[in-house]
């Protein structure tokens, strides 16, 4: 099953850092899982003035437990930088899921 996820950070005056904080081993993890076909696209969201705050990711997991093991370890969920996500099935359209030649 594919997933759509939009996650927002805390608006604290520490978003920010905890953000940093925790961001390269967010991205080891994430760099693991699309290896295994899991992460298939991602994006920061950016304020008016370029700042992260928040995440886009499409990820495809056989089951809704399985995304849910995932986000017990990511860093962005363990390190409190994710305030509000929102899970939602979706579908990729094929034309998106192979190369153009």
């Amino acid at each position: 099953m594919q997933f759509l996820i939009t996650a927002f950070d805390g608006t604290d005056s520490e978003a920010l850092s905890r953000r940093l904080a925790v961001r390269a081993a967010h991205i080891e993890l994430g760099n693991k899982y699309r290896v295994k076909g899991n992460h298939l696209y991602a994006a920061a969201i950016l304020n008016e003035t370029a700042q992260m705050i928040g995440s886009v990711m499409i990820v495809e997991f056989n089951s809704r437990a399985e995304l849910d093991s995932w986000l017990a370890e990511e860093p962005y969920v363990t390190g409190n930088v994710w305030q509000k996500i929102d899970i939602k099935p979706c579908k990729v359209a094929p034309s998106f899921c192979k190369p153009l030649n």
